[in-house]
């Protein structure tokens, strides 16, 4: 069978829904630590990947969903300027995915390891991680993201977060088959667990939410300071897109990058992303998870792929679920969050490592040290009116030491 023979079988359509169960702890995750709407996550991921495999021909057998990469400046975002604000921001990051499609489809796909070689790209993945630490450790422990207000007993908070972080670990190492696939959602359903047998779960908004509701979408509000934030953070997404193409082409036993082409998926995942924040949604991204469900069931039809974005559609319009889904206590979120933001710091170190080059020469220390320093440390600088910091700041002066550094001589 054709990879691009869309088949609506029945059978094809449970393959979709098991899919969708892999991606679906991941999913939920993002909007649930952002304060955005999980229902409207479910909405934006189904149709997203409609999206990406119309813009692919319907040759790449993905799931697109929320991205883990943008959880810290939807955080700040948020507190910051608001959701619709944020939005805009976000939305500008899916188009800068489509500027970075039309270079590589003008220039080659080498042209991304150039502009955006590791040595950028490893500490600013690196950031990403590190700046949510403490957000982490005030979750595990019961208080609110910020600290400011304690919303659980410290001793029970630690309790349920130690048990999902310890499960969603369990998991990972020791799971077998489509377990180990979904640790996240271990995870929760283990700490969801122990809150219920500690009494700091309440239904009362589950009780008075619809069966059928519409999403709650938010349109963006044009914001600069947020789109010079937010914009610079899908280097590291850009990049790692690349890896996820080529991770489930060497499944399928197919070259993605030359058919449909990386251009057309870095399209599709920019195009994704654009429409998903335009109504309120997380940006978008290939999930791994899902590659490795591929690789395990050998099911390399792309059109199970849009049976799990119909199933993830038909989902968001169910209302119970996204209140049963806001019943999850926070420090069942902080465990899953220890493990998550540490992962992916890890993910920026191992970058640099597989990269093999020497961080202790004067140009890559001084590209590494400022992204480092100027994205942890909280390093801001006032353009006009507007504000460029954190993250943003850090992935902008990456980009440009790497551009105006010269280049290391090689010894005589």
């Amino acid at each position: 069978m054709a990879t691009s023979d869309y088949s609506f079988r029945l059978k094809d359509s449970l393959l979709g829904a098991q899919m969708l169960f892999v991606a679906f702890g991941a999913l939920v995750l993002v909007p649930l630590l952002t304060g955005l709407d999980p229902n409207v996550a479910l909405f934006t991921a189904g149709a997203g990947t409609l999206l990406f495999q119309a813009i692919t021909r319907g040759k790449v057998p993905v799931f697109l969903a929320s991205s883990f990469a943008f959880i810290a400046p939807i955080i700040y975002g948020v507190q910051t300027w608001g959701i619709p604000a944020t939005m805009s921001g976000l939305a500008a990051a899916g188009l800068f995915y489509v500027a970075l499609a039309a270079l590589v489809k003008a220039r080659g796909a080498g042209i991304l390891h150039r502009v955006l070689p590791p040595v950028v790209t490893g500490p600013v993945i690196m950031v990403i991680g590190l700046i949510l630490a403490k957000v982490a450790v005030f979750m595990a422990v019961g208080k609110t993201g910020d600290g400011s207000a304690e919303l659980f007993p410290r001793e029970i908070a630690l309790t349920v977060a130690l048990a999902a972080l310890a499960t969603t670990i369990l998991a990972s190492l020791l799971g077998k088959g489509f377990l180990r696939l979904v640790p996240i959602l271990c995870g929760i359903a283990a700490g969801y667990a122990v809150s219920l047998a500690m009494g700091i779960v309440r239904f009362d908004a589950v009780g008075a939410a619809p069966w059928l509701a519409m999403p709650a979408f938010t349109l963006p509000e044009l914001n600069w300071e947020a789109i010079l934030f937010i914009v610079p953070v899908a280097i590291a997404p850009a990049i790692e897109h690349f890896g996820d193409v080529l991770a489930i082409g060497s499944v399928t036993g197919r070259d993605y990058v030359k058919d449909p082409g990386i251009h057309r998926t870095m399209l599709g995942d920019g195009l994704a992303t654009t429409l998903a924040s335009c109504l309120g949604g997380p940006p978008n991204t290939t999930y791994s998870e899902v590659t490795g469900a591929v690789a395990l069931t050998r099911v390399f039809n792309p059109g199970v792929m849009t049976w799990a974005a119909i199933t993830a559609i038909a989902l968001a319009f169910v209302g119970k679920l996204g209140a049963l889904l806001g019943t999850i206590p926070t420090p069942v979120m902080g465990g899953i969050m220890i493990l998550l933001f540490g992962a992916i710091t890890v993910v920026g170190i191992n970058t640099l490592v597989r990269a093999g080059e020497d961080l202790m020469q004067p140009r890559n220390l001084a590209i590494v040290a400022v992204i480092l320093v100027f994205g942890i440390g909280g390093m801001s600088f006032n353009i006009g009116e507007v504000t460029l910091a954190g993250i943003g700041l850090a992935g902008i002066v990456g980009v440009v030491l790497n551009l105006v550094l010269p280049m290391q001589r090689a010894a005589k």
